[in-house]
């Protein structure tokens, strides 16, 4: 191959150099980003929408949080993000009326007409991924169902973010981080666009300490996955990549040990389902 080529590296189990993994990592997401959803429903069962729901929890974002979702082209953090920060800044709102029992109709109104316009509280979600087709079909669905507030998309590499430094409240990046090439400068750059104070939240497929589950596990994930792949989305290739790479994805201790590495504080780990996904958790001091 010759020295220019770069490091080999992982493309599910075969091994590829930087540049190739990045093309073919591409050329995944092209092909499924229309089917992406469905893709998740299928692959997780829908349990997918339930561990985004605590990710989401475990942030527990209040009015004015300033985030960036890395790898988020299909808006599933960002709209969870912005539901979240509604009803919070409602619930805020009917405390507020409540503890003023002696308002006017009139300044009730204006009060709850005032804080309508502003039901984000300033609050904002950047959605940035490197693909443009999940950009595309992100920006669709945002469309479809009702987003635009507080909303934007920037197309961009996790490992070189075209943001400046100290920007962001929290960084979220949920199932992108084991398609990343290089994932020490991905969390590099998730440290540098944070504020000091800023949190780091990644949610990954990981891995299953229980040898039975474990052994369950792998049997759906290569017998039944690849077919569902084909079957939905006439796409068994692709599928078949993303279960390899979830298998080659390093261990939540190994992860723990890299984020401490990019310099986050108070690092930590809970698994869900046994460890099948685990939400990695940080602070920038």
């Amino acid at each position: 191959r010759g020295l220019a080529a770069g490091p080999e590296m992982h493309f599910g189990f075969q091994t590829v150099t930087e540049e190739e993994r990045r093309e073919k990592i591409n050329q995944v997401f092209e092909s499924v980003a229309k089917k992406y959803d469905v893709m998740n429903d299928s692959m997780t069962l829908g349990i997918h929408r339930v561990w985004k729901d605590i990710l989401m929890h475990k942030m527990n974002p209040s009015p004015g949080t300033l985030l960036l979702d890395v790898a988020g082209g299909t808006g599933d953090i960002a709209f969870r993000f912005i539901n979240y920060v509604r009803s919070k800044q409602e619930h805020q709102l009917q405390r507020k009326l409540k503890h003023h029992q002696n308002l006017s109709w009139q300044e009730i109104f204006e009060s709850y007409q005032k804080d309508k316009f502003n039901s984000l509280g300033d609050s904002q979600v950047v959605v940035c991924d490197i693909n443009r087709e999940m950009l595309k079909v992100g920006k669709q669905k945002a469309q479809h169902l009702g987003y635009s507030e507080g909303l934007s998309w920037v197309l961009g590499n996790a490992e070189e973010l075209p943001f400046d430094n100290d920007k962001f409240d929290v960084y979220t990046i949920a199932f992108g981080i084991r398609n990343v090439t290089r994932i020490d400068l991905a969390l590099q750059e998730a440290y540098r666009v944070l504020k000091p104070g800023g949190r780091f939240l990644c949610l990954e497929f990981s891995h299953v300490s229980n040898p039975l589950l474990s052994r369950l596990y792998d049997l759906y994930s290569f017998q039944v996955i690849p077919v569902l792949g084909e079957v939905i989305a006439g796409d068994w290739k692709s599928y078949q990549y993303l279960v390899e790479s979830i298998r080659q994805f390093p261990p939540q201790e190994e992860l723990k040990a890299m984020i401490e590495d990019a310099g986050f504080f108070k690092v930590d780990y809970e698994n869900l389902n046994f460890g099948i996904v685990a939400i990695h958790s940080g602070f920038k001091l």
